[in-house]
């Protein structure tokens, strides 16, 4: 089990050719890489599987290739609880929280200490020509206020020339083309990476097909939320090796890995985020502490280092975030899964929290 979803192996794969599993969606949710939160968001899950399924059919319908087999629709399961054959998204009686995938291999990747660090080369000889390619490939529209991005490069290496003082304003900003980049997928803390070292980590795959890819989901992407009263600002796709072939994995195009705007306002996991930077700021900034620990020392794991554990949320602020998921995915995918405000409406109500 990831921290927000479930993982079912139906059939696993080999070093000969892919299997074929469910990720199972769960209300559960991870900010700042924690992992499982102390709540659970009603609707979260199904709204995830909703518009991941969504956009995995926008994808194959763009001819972009993807390891997405349907959804099981929770209407047809059988009464001895064996499940049903994946359909097609439009075909589901009500929202689903099943997503039938295939499987590629995932070998385990051994940390050696803070010299020697994580050993790649040992991933990709137990992979071969099956694999998940162990990156997070990002592409940004939009530069927000606190982004990274803004610590890595100056606004004209991203051809912002117009900036008149050359310094990042104080609000968002739209790029003129969208950047693509490369961190780390299977390493306890995230890290952003230079061409050669994604080259490196990405073995048999290549960075260029990886970046070419990742473009032709995010123009998918953001043409369907232009098309729904959505900004697309930034996300990520992982994606799988396999007999020399890329394909698009994991989910694409959610609230938890995309962030969306909505009227100049943010729909995404964001607002957890700033509602624990306000209301929970010394678990925020023992997270911080416990990351910057963990440099020096022959362990990777951070959270071990890590005290306090993260406040619950207030129920409020549970159904605030409920509804703005549901109103979002109804929204995006033209249909109404869930009984929830209008997205303007939900997004007042997280204003207010």
């Amino acid at each position: 089990m990831t921290s927000v979803k479930e993982f079912r192996v139906d059939e696993p794969a080999t070093a000969d050719g892919l299997g074929r599993g469910r990720f199972a969606f769960t209300d559960a949710y991870s900010v700042f890489d924690w992992g499982q939160m102390p709540d659970a968001i009603p609707h979260k899950g199904a709204s995830l599987c909703a518009m991941g399924a969504f956009n995995f059919e926008l994808l194959e319908d763009a001819g972009v290739p993807t390891h997405y087999r349907g959804v099981v629709d929770p209407g047809t399961v059988a009464d001895d609880g064996t499940e049903p054959d994946p359909v097609p998204l439009a075909e589901a009686t009500a929202p689903p929280t099943e997503m039938a995938i295939e499987l590629t291999q995932v070998p385990d990747l051994s940390y050696e200490g803070p010299h020697a660090g994580y050993d790649y080369e040992a991933f990709h000889a137990a992979g071969g020509g099956n694999y998940l390619v162990p990156l997070e490939v990002v592409f940004r529209n939009r530069v927000p206020v606190g982004s990274s991005l803004r610590k890595r490069a100056e606004p004209a290496d991203l051809g912002l020339d117009d900036l008149a003082d050359g310094d990042w304003p104080d609000e968002p900003v739209d790029l003129p083309e969208p950047v693509v980049e490369f961190s780390t997928k299977y390493e306890q803390q995230d890290r952003y990476l230079t061409r050669a070292e994604a080259d490196e980590i990405a073995g048999a795959a290549a960075v260029d097909a990886l970046e070419a890819l990742a473009r032709d989901v995010n123009r998918v992407v953001t043409e369907r939320a232009e098309a729904t009263g959505f900004v697309h600002e930034d996300g990520k796709i992982e994606c799988l090796y396999v007999d020399g072939e890329l394909r698009v994995a994991d989910v694409v195009g959610t609230f938890d890995e995309n962030r969306f705007s909505y009227g100049g306002r943010g729909i995404s996991k964001e607002v957890v985020r700033q509602w624990y930077k306000a209301n929970d700021p010394d678990w925020v900034a023992a997270v911080g502490e416990a990351k910057d620990a963990v440099a020096d020392r022959d362990i990777d794991d951070w959270r071990e280092l890590c005290d306090p554990d993260p406040d619950p949320l207030p129920p409020a602020v549970v159904d605030a975030v409920s509804d703005l998921y549901a109103a979002g995915a109804n929204a995006y995918t033209d249909r109404e899964w869930f009984d929830a405000p209008e997205v303007e409406a939900a997004l007042d109500a997280a204003a207010e929290l």
